[in-house]
């Protein structure tokens, strides 16, 4: 009898040395912060449409950082095959993404997270200059250590040419976007919730067009968590094939 309590005793022990191991490693990567310092996020993004379809592939691989480079915030690769409809012009995808999540500051934690989305980006032009775009995505995520959950995105976004009614090569214009993000479930697991609310980016940039195919934007984005608010620059390619 009492070796079998020593054996319980060891059990209940190891399991609550790993669920307080599991704690301090979220912790360590949910450590708040600065929000007075400056964030830069550098993006290529690129899109090609097949010969003679409505078939074609975009994707964009993005290096984030907490400061302007150095400590990691997040590297995320992401692709997908999208559809263009001949009669609606809304181009819809179908991707999956990889993104490595880094805490702030000195810690060298990492965690790992794999999507799968699906979206659909709608183009919208008023009048002789304001290029509209609204994107509806939906996403499956699976977060290390965390249960599988979905969450829904909106962006709004409008660019402006400034010297010419288009954004063909040597334009310059003016680029805004917001999006919101809305969790669809709270429940993550291991007793652990998030808001419905994730967080919202609230961006403005300048933007040139080296070529038709080819543009380039230097910006600012705001990022509001639930937990946290912070700046971010941002240097982006835009490259369509």
């Amino acid at each position: 009898m009492a070796k079998i309590f020593k054996v319980q005793n060891l059990r209940i022990g190891l399991s609550s040395l790993t669920a307080l191991i599991s704690v301090l490693m979220s912790s360590a990567l949910l450590a708040q912060p600065d929000e007075d310092k400056l964030g830069a996020w550098y993006t290529y993004a690129w899109s090609q449409r097949m010969t003679n379809s409505n078939f074609g592939w975009q994707g964009d691989v993005q290096h984030r950082n907490w400061n302007m480079g150095g400590d990691l915030e997040q590297l995320l690769t992401r692709a997908g095959l999208t559809y263009t409809s001949s009669n609606s012009g809304i181009r819809y995808t179908l991707g999956a993404a990889n993104i490595i999540t880094g805490a702030y500051g000195p810690s060298n934690e990492n965690s790992e997270e794999n999507r799968i989305y699906q979206e659909a980006l709608i183009s919208q032009k008023i009048g002789e200059r304001l290029y509209f775009s609204h994107r509806l995505r939906l996403e499956q995520r699976w977060v290390e250590n965390q249960d599988e959950r979905n969450r829904f995105r909106y962006f709004l976004g409008l660019n402006i040419p400034l010297n010419q009614a288009d954004l063909s090569e040597g334009a310059w214009y003016l680029s805004f976007y917001d999006e919101i993000f809305v969790n669809l479930e709270r429940n993550i697991g291991s007793n652990r919730q998030v808001d419905y609310f994730d967080r919202n980016r609230l961006y403005a940039a300048m933007g040139y067009s080296i070529t038709s195919s080819l543009r380039f934007q230097f910006g600012y984005m705001r990022q509001t968590t639930d937990n946290w608010s912070k700046g971010q620059l941002q240097f982006n390619f835009f490259q369509s094939f």
